[in-house]
């Protein structure tokens, strides 16, 4: 596996934990709204590498003049997501390094 594959992997982390964490704020925006139903981010590994990612509706039954939304479990998804967005940041930047100092022994 090449340094740009890894780039590419840490990259495709960092977008899925965004998308984690954009989930877990519109739930929070919505947790008053009468009838909504909280939205759940999938990972999946993708087959090139990486990680996809699907938002869907969860299955939890309420009623349809409340919402489902436990602003607990939205703050833990949000920490899950920053923590995991850190991970792949740094391994992002290792790449980015290691890159840096091939090309300069390349350059000499």
């Amino acid at each position: 596996m090449g340094i740009s594959a890894i780039l590419n992997i840490a990259v495709s982390g960092m977008q899925a934990n965004t998308r984690s964490l954009t989930t877990s704020a519109q739930n929070v925006a919505n947790a008053m709204t009468p009838g909504y139903r909280r939205q759940v981010t999938s990972f999946a590994a993708d087959a090139s590498g990486g990680v996809t990612t699907t938002v869907h509706t969860s299955g939890a039954t309420h009623l349809p003049d409340t919402s489902d939304v436990d602003l607990g479990q939205e703050m833990l998804d949000a920490i899950q997501a920053e923590i995991g967005f850190k991970a792949n940041a740094a391994v992002w930047e290792t790449g980015a390094d290691m890159w840096d100092v091939l090309a300069s022994i390349k350059r000499d």
